[in-house]
């Protein structure tokens, strides 16, 4: 098993990242703050820019093992977002290309052959994705990690699967990441945009998908592994949605938002968000290894969680009644 691939993207990620976080760019493509954001200064927002194109470089040394399915949209979302970021394009326009990339997804992969209904399914959840990945990358080191710790555990599956070449794949992704974070923990001189954070959740739903369609792991194995970023971006979501707001006006009611408000900070929120990421990584791969223990962790976690947001929802109220 080589591990040329994701060190060569780790590398080309961090002196990509250095050599942008320098550039006349950093200082022309800013994220400007507003009632969405947690930080009070502008930040550069090219650095998904090096990750995706360091990930890329990682992933050409083993070309022959990419599919066009995964390949080919990424790439579009990839474009198209970078150019978001540099000169804003309307959200009707960004979806539509959104639901392009997921069609070419579904439909290379075979879903729609297979069952009509469980492709359009599919369709709308590798959507919702993409876009919920964007969704939570609005606090210093939260996207990057769960990209790391997601990604890695894509790997590790893939490796017990004896599926080396996707193993790479994701590893590659994963290295990638963890450059990034040098860069991207708090406090982040970088911010990595539409171009990393559009793609990766693409990427989410494709390995996830890839990994499946292999008989690599069990549909429920992508969700508990992303299940911090899903279930957080999901409910405060349906949450506002219940209440008659504007799902797609920026706001702060996400709970990892609510959490660096409540006082944690950006730092000690990325490290609890953490702990959380590797802990259910780490029950996914156990109940992907012992199938049986599957339907008690899943029970687990949907109880850890129910009750955090709870919780959260209780301090969040007491708070602003404060």
């Amino acid at each position: 098993m080589s591990l040329y691939p994701p060190l060569f993207a780790a590398v080309v990620t961090f002196l990509l990242t250095y050599i942008l976080l320098f550039s006349r760019a950093a200082n022309k493509i800013q994220d400007i703050p507003n009632e969405r954001s947690l930080h009070t200064a502008p930040v550069p927002r090219i650095g998904g820019m090096a990750l995706i194109i360091g990930m890329l470089a990682g992933w050409a040394m083993m070309f022959n093992s990419l599919t066009w399915w995964i390949l080919l949209p990424l790439l579009m979302l990839f474009m198209v977002s970078a150019l978001d970021d540099v000169r804003g394009l309307s959200v009707r326009y960004r979806l539509l290309v959104h639901i392009g990339a997921a069609w070419l997804l579904v439909l290379g992969c075979g879903v729609f052959a297979q069952h009509v209904l469980l492709g359009v399914l599919l369709l709308l959840m590798v959507v919702w994705v993409i876009n919920l990945y964007n969704f939570m990358d609005g606090s210093d080191g939260l996207a990057g990690g769960m990209t790391f710790f997601g990604f890695g555990m894509y790997g590790i599956a893939a490796v017990l699967g004896h599926d080396v070449s996707l193993a790479m794949l994701n590893f590659s992704v994963a290295a990638a990441a963890l450059s990034f974070l040098y860069f991207n923990f708090y406090p982040a001189k970088i911010f990595m945009g539409d171009a990393g954070s559009i793609p990766l959740g693409f990427l989410a739903a494709a390995m996830g998908v890839w990994g499946w369609q292999l008989n690599l792991w069990p549909a429920w194995f992508p969700l508990l592994v992303f299940s911090p970023f899903v279930l957080d971006a999901t409910v405060t979501l349906f949450k506002r949605g219940l209440r008659r707001e504007k799902i797609w006006q920026a706001h702060r009611e996400h709970y990892y938002q609510r959490i660096v408000q409540l006082g944690f900070g950006h730092r000690n929120t990325a490290i609890l968000e953490y702990v959380l990421m590797a802990s259910v990584g780490a029950s996914a791969l156990i109940a992907l290894q012992y199938p049986e223990t599957a339907i008690v962790i899943l029970l687990v976690w949907g109880g850890i969680y129910l009750f955090a947001m709870l919780r959260l929802d209780h301090l969040w109220k007491v708070n602003k009644n404060a």
